[in-house]
């Protein structure tokens, strides 16, 4: 129940909003009395998470001989709000001025997640390329933004364990244990770091030519060896 609440928290609702929708869910139609006695929370602030609920799109108000509150299926709510999310972030992105970020800097970024979000950024935004190097149990997180480089023909290249096969990709067989990641979009942007747990995880990140050439040289070299490797056990099949 714990991550439910997180994530319903998410999309908008306040903790105590979160929880009396999970009940209004789990349990059915109720009234504010009866939300309170299941929820074993005052009255009032029952009734004011119901108030938010009914105001944010979780919830209807059924009128009855009392009043009682029905809970909007979570689906439709979160549909709902996504759809009002994707029209503020348009609307962001036109009101707010633009100015050209300084990609030469090198930036840390912190937590696991928001490692992630990077590389799908890095990965939606390429127009050429991409060369990936990522443990085949995180690959397909990014199946979806890899599927649409190679369906737009764009050039995909993966470093991970042979596991995983993409259509449309080249693979290089690279085993990972560490967690590293490497990420370089169309030579121009370049994402280093490890996944460890959501807290401590951190990558560097930046345009700077130097990174991305220092990148570009250490995954060129990696795929070198696997070529080299690849080729040596080739011939001592022939004989």
């Amino acid at each position: 129940m714990t991550d439910l609440i997180e994530l319903l928290i998410h999309f908008g609702l306040s903790r105590q909003e979160a929880r009396i929708y999970y009940l209004l869910l789990t349990e059915g139609n109720m009234s504010g009395y009866e939300a309170a006695k299941r929820a074993g929370l005052s009255r009032s602030n029952v009734y004011g998470a119901l108030s938010g609920l009914v105001e944010k799109g979780a919830a209807y108000v059924i009128e009855e001989q009392s009043v009682r509150y029905q809970p909007v299926p979570v689906k439709e709510f979160c549909d709902n709000k996504l759809r009002t999310f994707g029209s503020m972030a348009q609307q962001l992105d036109k009101l707010i001025p633009e100015k050209a970020p300084d990609h030469q800097n090198y930036v840390t970024i912190h937590g696991r997640q928001n490692i992630e979000d990077k590389c799908r950024n890095m990965l939606a935004g390429a127009d050429l390329r991409v060369y990936f190097s990522i443990s085949a149990d995180l690959m397909p997180y990014y199946e979806e933004e890899l599927k649409g480089l190679v369906d737009a023909g764009k050039k995909v290249v993966l470093l991970t364990e042979e596991d995983f096969r993409l259509d449309g990709a080249i693979h290089y067989a690279r085993k990972h244990e560490d967690g590293q990641v490497q990420l370089i979009a169309d030579s121009q942007y370049a994402l280093t770091g490890e996944f460890t747990d959501e807290i401590h995880s951190t990558a560097l990140f930046s345009a700077n030519p130097n990174l991305v050439k220092l990148l570009k040289t250490s995954l060129a070299n990696e795929i070198k060896l696997i070529t080299m490797s690849k080729d040596q056990s080739h011939r001592q099949q022939e004989y």
